[in-house]
């Protein structure tokens, strides 16, 4: 190179080359800088929506609460009926050798337990239980009557009805003698 300056025109227009270059990277670059903002603040609306979901969560939680202390108030509180028609529980004497006929009359509570523990605790030293086995949908159907109510749970169930007598006689403490396959029903 020879120590010759490049004459003043050409220096401008590389000068105003590189500006323009400059310029157009500035409008890139607020392109991508709106464009990240948007994703941002849909971002920051899924964290919101988040935040929504939890807290509705929080407070079916509080329901399903609010719903357990209630059964177990109805479930321990002593019964109160219309003058009129107070219920009554009677035992038909049945000949010799059958078990003896249990008659409620009266309003009846029915009770439908989706978890099992719920059914479990209310159920507990019923004075009567029945089941029905559906093999197709591999499904057991208990129902229990204790204190005028029939508590009801429907779910998974083990493959045969003998070893489900024993095992609910087991878990509900009450004698075998006193749960019978087929369902109870109110009048």
């Amino acid at each position: 190179m020879s120590g010759k300056l490049p004459p003043k025109d050409d220096a401008l227009e590389a000068l105003d080359f590189i500006i323009n270059v400059l310029r157009e990277h500035e409008k890139d670059l607020d392109k991508l800088v709106n464009e990240l903002g948007k994703i941002v603040e849909k971002l920051g609306g899924v964290g919101e929506l988040d935040g929504r979901i939890q807290n509705i969560e929080k407070r079916l939680t509080g329901i399903q609460t609010e719903v357990a202390k209630l059964i177990s108030y109805l479930s321990a509180s002593p019964r109160t009926t219309h003058p009129a028609s107070p219920p009554t529980l009677a035992t038909k004497t049945a000949p010799q050798g059958q078990k003896p006929i249990i008659e409620i009359s009266g309003t009846l509570i029915r009770l439908r337990c989706n978890q099992w523990e719920d059914f479990q605790g209310l159920a507990r030293q019923a004075q009567t239980i029945s089941f029905t086995y559906k093999e197709a949908e591999n499904k057991v159907q208990v129902d229990a009557l204790k204190n005028n109510q029939i508590i009801t749970y429907i779910g998974e169930s083990p493959r045969h009805t003998l070893l489900l007598k024993t095992w609910l006689s087991k878990q509900l403490e009450v004698p075998e003698d006193k749960i019978l396959e087929g369902t109870l029903t109110t009048g």
